[in-house]
C-alpha cells in the first residue's frame, strides 16, 4: 500500500528506547543536571530580569532554541552592564540548551567562558559557589557525552565537593547520581551500586519532603537502569509513601508511572496496568497522562490484544494534539508511530491505517523544525524512513533515512547515528546496492563500537534488554558480516568481517554481565602460536560460513549453503548424540557432517601449516558443543589436535611463564542445597595433590568466606574447584556451590578482583570439574565464559556437563600430570588426558572424555 500523504520536502534513533516505557526520551541513560528550575532559591530571587523566567519557561517545555534565544539576549545585556555574576548564571543555562540540541562547540564555550568568570571573581559566596558547581556538572555531562567518561567522573566528583561546602543537598545529590551513571558506564558495577545505596541512606535520614520523595523516586529509577529491580520497587514505593503523606498528586502520580514503569519492564502487565490507571485517574499534566496512555499502549501491542489497543487510540491522539511542540511531544508521537508498526508488522489487524502513522511522523518532523531541534527531527525522519520501508517504498525510506543519518551524524548523535546507518544499510541491500549497503553498516558499526558502554548501561535489567540484543544489535553485526562475505576472498573484508564477529562475542558477553567490564586487547595468531589455526564458525541467515585465521598467511574463508535453522537443528542432535543412549553409528554421522562443515575444507591448509592446535571461536549453539567429538570419517578431532574454546583474540589473556605451581583445591563430597553428593571429589583432589603442591578445602572447610579470604592471602597459579555448579545465560542461574552459600558470578567478580587488577599475581589456571551448562539453554556458556572471565584466569578448564567420578578423576589425574611436566601445553594436556580416559573400555563414549573444554590460553 502507497502511503497517502502530503509528501515532505526534508533538507535535511540509539535504537527505540531499549525500555519502550520511557516515552519521552529515546535515551534512557542520561545524566542528570542542574535545571535552570532547580537551582537554589537564592539565586532565583537575584535574577531582577523577565528574560531568564521565560528562557526558563521554554527549556521546561522541550523548546530548547526558542531558551537559547531568549538566554543570548539576556547575556548580551549582562554583558552591556558587565554582571559577571549573572552573565556566569546564563551562560549555565545556555549550556544546558546547547547541548539538548547537540550543539557541543557552542555548549563547550558556553561552560568554559562561565568558569572562568567564576574563577575570575573575588566573590566565594554560596551563590558564586553554586554557579561554579552548576558549570562543573555541565562541563561533567559534556564530557560524558563525548565518551571522556574518566574526566566527567573526576569533573562531577569536584563539583560534588563544591556542593557540599554550598551547603547545596540538591546539587551534590545531582552530581553524584552522575557520579554512579559514569561509575555504571566505566563497567564498575559495584561501585555504582554501592553509591547509589549511599545516597537511599542519606536520604532516608533526611525528613520527609517533597524534595526527598522526588530524589528517591530518581534513586528508584537509577537503580532499576543499573538492574536491580527489587530494590528499585522498594525505594519507589517509599517515594510513593511520600508523596502520599505530603499529598502531592504531581508526586503520586509520577510515582504510580514509574513503579508501573518497572513492572511492565519486568513482564508483570497486570501490575503496570494498574499503577497506570492510577496515574491516569489522579494526574492533571497532560505529558504524563499521555506518557501513560502510551505504556499501556505498548502493553497491549505486546501481548497482541489489538482490539483494545485499537480502542485506545483516539484518546491518545485527542491528548497528543493538545500538546504544544516540544522535545517530549516529537519523541511522544515517534515512539507512538513505532509501537503502532510494531502491532501491524505482528498481525494482519491495523491498529490504525499507515497514513494515520504516516500523519504522527510528519507532524514530528515539522514540529521538530518548528522548535529547530535537530535531534528531535533525526529522530522523527529516521522512524518515518522505516515506515515507508515497511510499506516496500524504498526510494522514499532511502530518502527519508539518509536524511536523519546526515542531521544525527552534525550533532554527533551516535545513538541516532547508529539506528540510522543499520536502517539506510537494509534499504540499500534491499535494493541491491550491495557496496553502499556495506558502506552503511560501517558506519553502524563503528557507532555501537563507540556506545558499548551505554548499550549496557541502560535499562540493563529490564524485559527488553534480550530482545534489545537479539533484535537490534546482533542483527546489524550479522548482516554487515553476510555482506562482507558475499564480496570474495578480499583480505580487506575478511579482516573486518572476523573483527565484527569477535566484537560481537564482546557485545554478547557485555549483555550477560549488564555491564561493558571487559578491555580488549587484540592480538593476531603469529604473535600467539604459529602452530595453531583459529576457526570462527558463522552462523548466517542463509548459510554457515567459517573463517580460518593461520599463522603467517592470509585469512581464508569458505560456507555451507544451509538456513540458520537447519544449522541449530543439527547442532542439537549433535549434542543429543552425546547421550550414552544416543545410537552410535548416528552420532557419528552426525559428527561427521558437522566436522565436514568446519575442518574439512581446511584439511590441506592445516597440514602445509604443521597446525598441532585448533582454536574455535564458536558462534551460537556450538558454543554448547565440545569440538573435540567432531568425526572425520576414521577418528576423531582431539586424536589428531589439541583442542581449545576462546571468545576471540580480543579477549585473549597473556599467559604466566616459569611460575611455580601450587595449587588450591576446593570442593564438597556431601549433598548440599538440594544437590547429589559427589563422593569422588576426595580421590580427585587427593590424586592432584601428588601431582601439585595444594592447599585442600573440602565441605565444611568450603564457604566463600573462606575461600577467599585463602586465596587473597597467598599466591596460587591453579585454583580447582570441584563442586556443582551450573553455566546459564542468566547471570542470577550461573554459580558455584559452597558449603553453605553458592558464589554468583559477581561474587567471582569481587573474590578475584585483586587479582584480576593485578594487585596480586593472576590466576593461571581456574579448572571447574563438576559443573554442567543449563538443559535447553543455548546462551548457557556464556555462564561459562562469564565466570572465566570474571576471575581473570588465564586458562579454564570445565566441564559442559556432569560426568561420573571415576571419568572425571582419570582426566583430572592426567592432566595435572601433563600440566606439571613443565613440557606441553595446556591444550596438548587436556588432549593426553582426554585420549587416555578414551582408551578405556568403559569409558570410550564421548560422554565420558569430551564434557572437558579448555577456554582462554591454551599454551
Amino acid at each position: 500500500m502507497t502511503l497517502v500523504i502530503a509528501k515532505l520536502v526534508i533538507n535535511t534513533g540509539i535504537f527505540l528506547s531499549l525500555s519502550t516505557t520511557i516515552l519521552v526520551n529515546p535515551t534512557n541513560a542520561k545524566p542528570l543536571q542542574d535545571s535552570p528550575l532547580t537551582l537554589s532559591q537564592s539565586i532565583e530571587e537575584s535574577e531582577g530580569t523577565n528574560l531568564l523566567q521565560i528562557g526558563k519557561q521554554h527549556y521546561q517545555a522541550g523548546q530548547f532554541a526558542a531558551a537559547i534565544n531568549i538566554w543570548q539576549k539576556a547575556l548580551f545585556d549582562y554583558q552591556a552592564r558587565e554582571e559577571t555574576f549573572k552573565q556566569a548564571q546564563t551562560l549555565n543555562y545556555l549550556a544546558l540548551a546547547y547541548q539538548e540540541l547537540g550543539q557541543w562547540p557552542e555548549a563547550k564555550n558556553a561552560i568554559a567562558n562561565s568558569l572562568e568568570l567564576l574563577a575570575n571573581s573575588e566573590n566565594l559566596d554560596q551563590q558564586t559557589l553554586l554557579l561554579r558547581g552548576q558549570a562543573l556538572n555541565n562541563q561533567g555531562k559534556w564530557q560524558f557525552s563525548q565518551g571522556q567518561t574518566d574526566n566527567a567522573l573526576a569533573t562531577w566528583q569536584e563539583a560534588t565537593s563544591i556542593y557540599a561546602t554550598a551547603g547545596d543537598d540538591t546539587g551534590k545529590f545531582i552530581s553524584s547520581l552522575n557520579q554512579a551513571q559514569a561509575l555504571q558506564a566505566l563497567g564498575q558495577y559495584r561501585k555504582t551500586k554501592s553509591l547509589i545505596e549511599e545516597l537511599v541512606t542519606q536520604l532516608q535520614q533526611q525528613p520527609d519532603s517533597l524534595l526527598k520523595a522526588q530524589e528517591l523516586r530518581s534513586l528508584g529509577i537509577a537503580l532499576q537502569t543499573i538492574g536491580e529491580p527489587i530494590q528499585s520497587k522498594a525505594i519507589l514505593e517509599s517515594s510513593l509513601a511520600i508523596s502520599q503523606q505530603l499529598n502531592s498528586e504531581p508526586d503520586i502520580s509520577a510515582a504510580y508511572l514509574s513503579i508501573g514503569n518497572l513492572a511492565q519492564d519486568l513482564g508483570q502487565y497486570d501490575v503496570a496496568q494498574t499503577y497506570y490507571q492510577e496515574t491516569l485517574r489522579l494526574s492533571s499534566d497532560k505529558m504524563t497522562r499521555l506518557q501513560a496512555q502510551l505504556n499501556q499502549l505498548s502493553m497491549l501491542v505486546q501481548s497482541q490484544r489489538l482490539q483494545a489497543a485499537a480502542e485506545l487510540m483516539p484518546e491518545i491522539a485527542d491528548n497528543l494534539s493538545q500538546i504544544p511542540a516540544s522535545r517530549s511531544s516529537i519523541y511522544a508521537r515517534v515512539n507512538l508511530a513505532a509501537t503502532l508498526m510494531d502491532g501491524t508488522a505482528a498481525s494482519d489487524f491495523p491498529i490504525v491505517d499507515s497514513p494515520e502513522i504516516a500523519q504522527f511522523l510528519a507532524t514530528a518532523v515539522q514540529q521538530a523544525r518548528q522548535i529547530s531541534d535537530i535531534r528531535a527531527e533525526a529522530y522523527a525522519l529516521n522512524q518515518l524512513g522505516q515506515l515507508y520501508q515497511q510499506q516496500n517504498q524504498l526510494s522514499e525510506a532511502q530518502e527519508l533515512t539518509q536524511q536523519s543519518l546526515q542531521f544525527a551524524q552534525s550533532i554527533n548523535a551516535d545513538d541516532i547515528t547508529a539506528r540510522s546507518a543499520t536502517q539506510l544499510g537494509i534499504i540499500h541491500r534491499q535494493q541491491g546496492n550491495l557496496n553502499s549497503a556495506i558502506a552503511a553498516y560501517d558506519i553502524a558499526f563503528t557507532k555501537l563500537q563507540s556506545l558499548r558502554s551505554d548499550l549496557v548501561t541502560t535499562n540493563a535489567n529490564n524485559a527488553n534488554v534480550q530482545f534489545t540484543f537479539k533484535e537490534n544489535i546482533e542483527p546489524t553485526y550479522r548482516d554487515y558480516v553476510s555482506l562482507l562475505l558475499q564480496q570474495g576472498d578480499e583480505q580487506e573484508n575478511l579482516q573486518k568481517a572476523r573483527q565484527v564477529m569477535e566484537s560481537l562475542q564482546v557485545a554478547e558477553l557485555d549483555d550477560f554481565f549488564r555491564d561493558a567490564c571487559l578491555d580488549t586487547h587484540p592480538v593476531v595468531i603469529d604473535e600467539i602460536d604459529v602452530q595453531a589455526a583459529v576457526i570462527y564458525p558463522i552462523i548466517l541467515r542463509d548459510r554457515l560460513e567459517v573463517i580460518l585465521a593461520l599463522p603467517q598467511q592470509p585469512l581464508r574463508h569458505y560456507s555451507t549453503p544451509l538456513d540458520s535453522g537447519q544449522i541449530e537443528t543439527t547442532l542439537k542432535q549433535l549434542y543429543s548424540s552425546l547421550s550414552p543412549g544416543y545410537p552410535r553409528d548416528r552420532g557419528l554421522e552426525i559428527a561427521e557432517e558437522v566436522y565436514n562443515w568446519l575442518v574439512k575444507p581446511a584439511e590441506s591448509y592445516l597440514k602445509q601449516s604443521n597446525s598441532q592446535t585448533l582454536v574455535f571461536v564458536p558462534d551460537g549453539f556450538f558454543r554448547n558443543l565440545p569440538m573435540s567429538v567432531l568425526y572425520d570419517g576414521t577418528s576423531y578431532l582431539i586424536e589428531n589436535y589439541g583442542v581449545a574454546v576462546s571468545p576471540g583474540l580480543q579477549l585473549f589473556p597473556e599467559g604466566l611463564q616459569g611460575k611455580e605451581l601450587a595449587l588450591l583445591a576446593a570442593g564438597l563430597t556431601e549433598a548440599r542445597q538440594g544437590f547429589n553428593s559427589l563422593p569422588g571429589v576426595v580421590g580427585e583432589v587427593t590424586q592432584i595433590a601428588t601431582e601439585v603442591d595444594s592447599k585442600i578445602l573440602l565441605d565444611q572447610e568450603f564457604t566463600q568466606d573462606s575461600f577467599s579470604l585463602i586465596l587473597n592471602k597467598q599466591t596460587f597459579p591453579i585454583v580447582h574447584l570441584a563442586t556443582h555448579g551450573q553455566f546459564s545465560s542468566n547471570p542470577e542461574e550461573t554459580f558455584l556451590l559452597t558449603w553453605r552459600d553458592r558464589i554468583s558470578v559477581q561474587d567471582f567478580d569481587l573474590i578475584f578482583q585483586k587479582r584480576r587488577l593485578g594487585i596480586l599475581e593472576p590466576i593461571e589456571l581456574l579448572v571447574m570439574s563438576a559443573c554442567q551448562t543449563a538443559a535447553g539453554d543455548n546462551r548457557a556458556t556464556l555462564g561459562l565464559a562469564g565466570l572465566a572471565l570474571r576471575s581473570g584466569a588465564r586458562s579454564t578448564v570445565a566441564s559442559l556437563w556432569s560426568v561420573n567420578d571415576k571419568a572425571t578423576s582419570e582426566i583430572m589425574q592426567e592432566f595435572y600430570a601433563q600440566i606439571s611436566s613443565g613440557q606441553v601445553s595446556k591444550a596438548e594436556a587436556m588432549r593426553q588426558a582426554q585420549l587416555k580416559v578414551m582408551s578405556n573400555s568403559l569409558h570410550k563414549h564421548p560422554y565420558f572424555w569430551s564434557p572437558f573444554i579448555l577456554v582462554g590460553n591454551w599454551l
